[in-house]
């Protein structure tokens, strides 16, 4: 069986998971702002945070917690990021764990704690407490849906899915949710992921896989070069599949890698597709670098350049603004060996300007979705990003209050 979708599947797909999500008035109104995903038996954890030196209260009490390695429940409250709120902050967290624990009968230790929203306002800590109870008494294997849309922040829509696969000559599944729409950047955003598996693994396989399936989606968007003081990511596998156990080595271990990276790649593209304000999603590769770490650096300096992105957002192929970012990456450059191509279609030969029509290439520009090439034909380092264009309306939604 090579790697299927499960329609309408999430973080619940996978055997042993349930989830919830309910309104715990951390929010205003009656929108739901706390979620809960367990497993029926003690699950080993692979997890990445973020790279912030500035890590939210949950960060660090979760970053100890996955340590361990077993974990029984993840909670996530919406609306309130619980960072720079000093030791109360680390404190409330430590409530929230422990609330959790003592609702489902769990050990603190067994619990992770995520967060997301303002930065700099104390956790109501007795709605999150009452949150937590209510979320208890929903959990249900069909919640994986109100879960994902309960840690929502500026997303606009709901981001989930799960997989199937075949490893050991038993179905596999592989499913999760994710939040995240600014504050995007590599080494982690303002995102949170939870994916569940019903796979066996070993803690050092399993931590391996999750870093690696990162490094290949998440790590590999950008909306705003901003990244967040709260951005997590878990892998949860119960061994409930009643499969072999996976190691490095195992036959199907390849399968499994492909099948994780295909729900995070897809986790990771819905958060790129639902960033604040964009029109465009742009695919930008940059080959031919003298090194992987220059072909980074180029791709990252343009993924930052508000110049680049505001040409795109009015459909304008100004490839003089990559080629400047290009010069100011840091990365080794010969202008006159620089090509530069819009949907394979070249805007620039030789670093000067190519033959084609502007108006041919105004018309991929104004595509909701084109690539951009980018050749330095120095070597073999190559690196590539999902990006998008800047608009206003990215200003407006971040302006503040």
């Amino acid at each position: 069986m090579e790697v299927k979708w499960i329609n309408q599947g999430g973080v619940t797909s996978a055997r042993g998971f349930k989830a919830a999500g309910v309104a715990a008035g951390i929010k205003s109104g009656s929108k739901k702002d706390m979620a809960l995903v367990m497993s029926e038996c003690e699950a080993l954890v692979g997890a990445t945070f973020t790279s912030n030196q500035v890590k939210a209260a949950p960060v660090k009490l979760s970053m100890q917690h996955a340590k361990k390695g077993k974990v029984r429940a993840v909670v996530f409250n919406s609306g309130n990021a619980n960072a720079c709120t000093g030791l109360r902050g680390i404190r409330d967290a430590q409530a929230t764990a422990a609330t959790t624990a003592e609702k489902l009968n769990i050990r603190k230790s067994e619990v992770l704690v995520c967060s997301t929203g303002r930065i700099g306002v104390p956790l109501p800590l007795a709605k999150i407490k009452r949150g937590v109870g209510k979320l208890a008494r929903k959990l249900t294997s069909n919640g994986g849906k109100v879960a994902a849309k309960a840690i929502m922040t500026t997303d606009t829509y709901v981001k989930e899915c799960a997989v199937k696969v075949e490893i050991d000559g038993r179905e596999i599944i592989i499913g999760g949710m994710a939040k995240g729409a600014g504050m995007i950047h590599p080494d982690m955003a303002t995102m949170l992921c939870c994916i569940t598996t019903d796979a066996a693994l070993d803690l050092p396989t399993l931590r391996r896989a999750t870093s690696d399936a990162v490094e290949q989606s998440f790590n590999r968007i950008s909306v705003d070069g901003d990244t967040s003081t709260n951005d997590t990511v878990f892998v949860l596998s119960n061994g409930m599949a009643m499969s072999g156990t996976l190691t490095r080595s195992h036959a199907d271990f390849a399968k499994f890698q492909a099948a994780l990276n295909r729900v995070m790649s897809h986790l990771a593209r819905l958060i790129i597709e639902d960033g604040e304000g964009i029109t465009k999603v742009v695919e930008l590769t940059v080959k031919g670098a003298a090194s992987n770490a220059d072909a980074k650096r180029v791709a990252e300096a343009i993924a930052r350049s508000p110049l680049v992105k505001t040409s795109w957002c009015g459909n304008d192929p100004n490839w003089g603004r990559l080629m400047d970012v290009i010069g100011y990456s840091g990365s080794k450059v010969r202008e006159d060996m620089v090509d530069i191509y819009y949907n394979g279609i070249a805007a620039a030969k030789g670093g000067l300007a190519s033959n084609t029509p502007m108006s041919r290439l105004r018309k991929e520009v104004r595509r909701s979705s084109f690539a951009i090439t980018i050749d330095l034909h120095l070597g073999l380092g190559s690196y590539w990003l999902l990006i998008n264009d800047l608009t206003e309306l990215y200003v407006t939604l971040n302006k503040g209050e």
